[in-house]
C-alpha cells in the first residue's frame, strides 16, 4: 500500500465560521485572516494505492460552477487534481474508487464534470461509495445546510449508475461504528460535522491513520473548543 497527498487547490472561508467560539484574537494567531477576515484553506485529498485498487478519498470543489458562484471563495494557488495526480504518476481514468467522505461542495465537487450540456462521472472507470443515510440527507437538506449540498455534484453520480452504498455499522449500544472496505481499510461513521459522515481508517506500517475530512478539518481544530460554526451537531465533535 502507499499514500499519496493530492492537493487540488486553494480556497477561502471566514475565519469566525471555521473557528466558532474561538475569540478571533486566538484563532488568528493559528490561521492569519486577510483584510475581509478570510482565512486560506487547503482542498487536500488522499489517493491509496492498495493494489489493483487505486481509491481516491474526496476530491475538491471541481471547476464545473460559475464565475459567480466561485468568486465567494477566492480558488487560488496552481495546484489541481489533475496536476497533483500526474505528479504521482496517475490519471484521473485511473481511479477505481472515488470514495466521498460527505458530500459538500467542497469535498466532492470533482466527482462530476460538466460536458456541453452534460454532467458526466469525472472518474469513468471509478466506483463512487457513499452512503445512504448520508445521501438522503444530502438529497433533502436543511435550510442551513442546503447551501453546502449541489444537486449538479450528487444527483449524476446515482444517473451514471457508478454509485455504491457502505453499510452502515453500529455498535451494541446503538452507536456508530466500523465497517470494513478493504483488507486494511476500515470506515469509521461520524456524525458532528454533518450527518454520518464517513472516515477511512487505513493500517498503514504498523500505524493507523485516520483521514478526518472536515471532523478535524486543520491541525488548529484539534482542541475541542476550536468547532466549526459550519457543524449541524458540534457537541457530537467532543464525543
Amino acid at each position: 500500500m502507499k499514500l499519496y497527498s493530492i492537493n487540488t487547490g486553494y480556497f477561502k472561508l471566514d475565519g469566525g465560521a471555521m473557528f466558532g467560539v474561538v475569540p478571533k484574537s486566538m484563532w488568528n494567531k493559528i490561521n492569519p485572516a486577510d483584510e475581509n477576515n478570510l482565512c486560506s484553506w487547503a482542498l487536500r485529498c488522499l489517493l491509496i494505492e492498495d493494489g489493483n485498487r487505486l481509491i481516491l478519498i474526496d476530491n475538491g470543489n471541481g471547476d464545473k460552477q460559475d464565475a459567480k458562484f466561485f468568486k465567494h471563495y477566492y480558488l487560488h494557488g496552481d495546484d489541481t487534481l489533475d496536476k497533483s495526480l500526474a505528479k504521482h504518476g496517475f490519471h484521473r481514468d485511473d481511479i477505481t474508487d472515488a470514495f466521498l467522505t460527505h458530500l459538500h461542495f467542497d469535498h466532492c465537487g470533482g466527482s462530476i464534470n460538466r460536458e456541453g450540456d452534460k454532467l458526466v462521472p469525472a472518474f469513468k472507470n471509478a466506483t463512487y461509495w457513499s452512503n445512504k443515510a448520508h445521501w438522503d440527507w444530502a438529497i433533502h437538506p436543511n435550510d442551513r445546510e442546503k447551501a453546502s449540498f449541489l444537486k449538479e455534484n450528487i444527483l449524476p453520480i446515482e444517473e451514471s449508475g457508478q454509485l455504491k452504498f457502505i453499510d452502515i455499522a453500529t455498535t451494541k449500544d446503538g452507536k456508530l461504528g466500523e465497517t470494513n472496505f478493504a483488507e486494511n481499510i476500515s470506515v469509521r461513521f461520524v456524525s458532528g460535522h454533518t450527518d454520518n459522515m464517513m472516515l477511512p481508517q487505513i493500517k498503514y506500517k504498523d500505524r493507523t491513520i485516520v483521514y478526518m475530512a472536515d471532523l478535524l478539518p486543520s491541525q488548529g481544530h484539534i482542541p475541542i473548543p476550536y468547532v466549526m460554526a459550519y457543524d449541524m451537531f458540534p457537541i457530537n465533535n467532543a464525543k
